[in-house]
């Protein structure tokens, strides 16, 4: 065993000293040692009933003959970190998480580990972990929130940005607002709709490192407390077995949670973290790959904010499973790869029905024959640029409009609520990606208040950040390269016109290249002043169409 490194031999006595100070009989010591990367806090929503899950890790890894051991990462809530500096620390704790896991792992030479994330960046940089570290690995999330209502309607977080920005265009009263404020969070869990926590928690159940319903099972259910039993158990089996994360998370694998990230309309952060993970697992992800795997992969769930569904109506549809065993009706999965369950994909997923065709269309009738992300290109975004093509009305799916540009996300919301926004403008949004920001800042509340003030039909919204899963709308992020990196979005100039073409996979401003040479020419890259981690990290962090990973 691995963990025989610091626990066996009388070179190790001063060790096991330590390990009895922790309590540990003779017993547990013989036993694997199994680490639980507990993601517990008091400030995440997500995260606040994680020490359930983790006790049930524990409960499931001790019934299977092992010795579960809990050490902590940590998580940035993106809602309450939205709309301040607090955000520019929401994309860079994914490294730091990555990093400190790896440290805690090796340095105590764990035999296996159960990740036990919830929200966004938390399970992308466990994920990384993972990879980077490659022994036994299982993932359980602490699950989805319930959706809330308000009037008999379901709502979720993305309605509560949403009437912040109607009651500035003033269709509703602060009473409106205190209700939905009440009402829209009901539970515990990773918020209600397809954002980017439950994304990554089900591109996870995709990619093969967690367990059946691990991205869809609402956090209050204590079907999620036996899955993390199982978890535990699972762990167990794959150390028997040596199954690790490389021998899951690999090409083909990938290429799957891409697929079926076209299917479930996913958040566009999913095209930031998709390429990271895999990075770590020596596996080149291009964002090019993902128009040619859109094209051919019908979209079929519209959860919120796409549509009226939500991650319990999912659940209830099948789950997971039932969407994959749609789409592998057009032969777009490999079904032969490993999964933490011991078995392959094809296996896990027979038999596994869609038990609701209003909420998981079937491949004969999906929302469109084309998938839920769409990589745009053009001499605003030579490198690329991302929309969510499944959130968009079809009225902006083109779309010319003159450019209003700003600097900072403040600027752009004071704009928007302050009326100065109107029917046919493109919003640019620039100097907010992973250099610029730093730390790519995600931009729900300038998306939310363009939506609040019925401007969701006729603006487009351009930025080198990127949006939160919540976003809806022609929100189109990841612009690369970004204005701090020497860009041409940085030249955009107030009234130019911007051409979108999401249909066509075209972005452009309409500026001659004679113009554009000018103002190069007289234009130098602005750069914010910023000090302790965000100084690392902005000299260390690479573009967001390569995931926005550290330098190696």
């Amino acid at each position: 065993m691995r963990s025989d490194n610091a626990k066996s031999g009388m070179q190790q006595a001063p060790a096991r000293s330590l390990f009895r100070a922790l309590g540990l009989t003779e017993e547990e010591l013989a036993r694997p040692l199994v680490g639980v990367v507990s993601s517990y806090n008091e400030i995440v929503p997500g995260h606040m009933n994680l020490d359930k899950i983790v006790e049930a890790v524990k409960q499931g890894v001790s019934m299977a003959e092992g010795t579960p051991i809990v050490f902590p990462a940590i998580a940035v809530c993106d809602g309450i970190a939205m709309g301040h500096e607090g955000m520019k620390y929401s994309l860079v704790t994914r490294d730091l998480i990555a990093d400190s896991t790896e440290c805690m792992a090796i340095a105590h030479q764990f035999d296996a580990l159960v990740m036990v994330p919830n929200c966004d960046k938390n399970v992308p940089g466990l994920l990384m972990a993972a990879a980077r570290l490659n022994i036994p690995t299982v993932f359980v999330s602490g699950g989805p929130m319930l959706a809330g209502r308000v009037k008999g309607e379901k709502r979720s977080l993305s309605s509560m940005f949403e009437a912040v920005g109607s009651y500035a265009a003033g269709t509703m009263t602060a009473e409106d607002v205190e209700e939905f404020e009440c009402k829209v969070c009901p539970t515990c869990g990773s918020c209600s709709g397809m954002y980017t926590a439950n994304s990554m928690n089900c591109l996870t159940e995709v990619l093969g490192m967690g367990l059946p319903g691990n991205g869809t099972i609402p956090a209050v259910y204590s079907e999620r407390i036996r899955l993390a039993k199982k978890a535990g158990m699972a762990v167990m089996d794959m150390l028997k077995r040596n199954i690790c994360p490389k021998d899951i998370m690999t090409k083909e694998a990938f290429t799957n949670a891409l697929t079926m990230d076209m299917a479930l309309g996913c958040s566009t952060n999913s095209m930031l973290h998709l390429p990271a993970i895999a990075h770590e697992a020596g596996v080149d992800l291009n964002v090019d790959i993902a128009n040619d795997i859109s094209a051919k992969t019908p979209n079929l769930c519209h959860l919120a904010p796409a549509g009226p569904t939500y991650m319990e109506d999912l659940n209830e549809a099948g789950g997971i499973y039932a969407v994959m065993n749609e789409i592998a009706k057009l032969g777009l999965l490999n079904l032969d790869c490993m999964t933490v369950t011991g078995k392959t994909v094809g296996e896990n997923i027979k038999g596994c029905v869609n038990k609701n065709p209003q909420v998981i269309r079937p491949v004969e009738n999906p929302y469109s024959k084309t998938g839920g992300i769409a990589v745009l290109r053009g001499n605003l975004a030579p490198d690329s640029c991302v929309v969510k093509r499944s959130a968009v009305v079809p009225e902006m799916l083109k779309h010319q409009g003159p450019a209003r540009v700003f600097d900072c996300e403040e600027d752009a919301i004071s704009a928007i609520k302050g009326g100065k926004i109107v029917a046919g403008d493109v919003v640019v949004i620039r100097y907010e990606g992973p250099k610029g920001g730093p730390g790519m800042r995600e931009m729900l509340n300038p998306t939310s208040a363009i939506a609040g003030m019925g401007l969701g039909a006729s603006v487009a919204l351009i930025t080198d950040g990127r949006f939160s899963g919540a976003s809806r709308g022609a929100s189109i992020g990841h612009v690369c390269p970004e204005a701090a990196a020497g860009g041409p979005i940085g030249l955009v100039e107030e009234g130019d016109m911007i051409s979108i073409d999401i249909n066509a996979n075209t972005i452009n401003m309409e500026v001659s290249e004679e113009e554009l040479a000018r103002r190069r020419a007289n234009w130098t890259p602005k750069t914010k002043e910023v000090s302790g981690y965000l100084k690392r990290y902005r000299r260390l962090v690479t573009s967001a169409d390569k995931g926005a990973v550290l330098e190696d």
